[in-house]
């Protein structure tokens, strides 16, 4: 079996890298070159579990990179069995306080990256009629209260309930992985006792064996999404509120101001 993961430098993608490695599947690293250092690390740690490993530099805004990263995975193994798409960046809660750039940029790598990954992979996958496709998305995709990054989100949910019930018919799974909070350079501010990344990484292996339309990790989080759901109204109430908007967006007005101050 032949996994390519986007976003392996990351958190989350190198704990998947290790996850496949250890389960004997080969794997495709995936990030951005300035990341190319990180990605032969974990390339050479896979091999020691036996597994064969390529790095393929890959800037998912990019669909020159997507289709090299394709045709050289195909080059190298004859196959794509598995698309992990974990590239992803976060936003500001506040839409006032993004940047045009960014705005952009988040929607670039979380939305139609991970569209373009499955555009280029799926036509192996529809003629072999087998495949497994796990998209990244976050409980912030269900509770609308992280600016762009939600907006994101949500749009990858419509996009893999699309493509799920597109190619269910070709044996192929598509699921949603939807992640609370995890530890990662993401979440840095909120400290070391998240769960670690490795809960989301062994659900995108489970993943691949049994396809469900969403996962949401950790499980705890089933209990927020699911009011979120069936009192919309108590939420715009609450997360209306001045004081829970102010506290939503203190650390991340105060990281640039202190960037502006460097």
């Amino acid at each position: 079996m032949v996994a390519i993961i986007t976003g392996a430098s990351g958190a989350i993608g190198s704990a998947t890298v290790r996850a496949f490695a250890a389960r004997g599947t080969d794997v495709v690293l995936a990030a951005i070159e300035s990341e190319r250092e990180t990605l032969e690390a974990l390339a050479a740690e896979a091999r020691t579990k036996g597994v064969k490993a390529l790095v393929v530099p890959t800037d998912v805004t990019k669909r020159v990179d997507i289709d090299r990263l394709v045709a050289m995975t195909i080059a190298q193994f004859g196959t794509v069995d598995v698309l992990a798409n974990i590239a992803g960046i976060g936003s500001s809660p506040s839409l006032s306080d993004e940047t045009d750039e960014n705005i952009e940029r988040v929607f670039a790598i979380n939305l139609l990256g991970c569209a373009r990954t499955m555009h280029a992979v799926l036509p192996m996958m529809i003629a072999k009629k087998k495949g497994a496709i796990v998209n990244i998305g976050s409980v912030a995709g269900e509770a609308a209260v992280m600016g762009v990054y939600s907006g994101s989100k949500f749009g990858l949910r419509g996009l893999n309930d699309s493509v799920r019930r597109e190619v269910r018919m070709y044996g192929i799974g598509v699921t949603l992985i939807e992640p609370g909070f995890v530890r990662s350079p993401m979440n840095a501010a909120m400290g070391d006792g998240l769960p670690s990344p490795d809960i989301v990484a062994d659900a995108i292996v489970r993943a691949v064996d049994r396809p469900r339309r969403r996962i949401i990790v950790p499980k705890r989080y089933n209990v927020p999404v699911f009011f979120v759901k069936l009192f919309p109204g108590l939420v715009d109430l609450v997360f209306g509120d001045a004081r829970i908007q102010d506290r939503l967006n203190r650390d991340a007005r105060e990281a640039r101001a202190a960037e502006t101050r460097i």
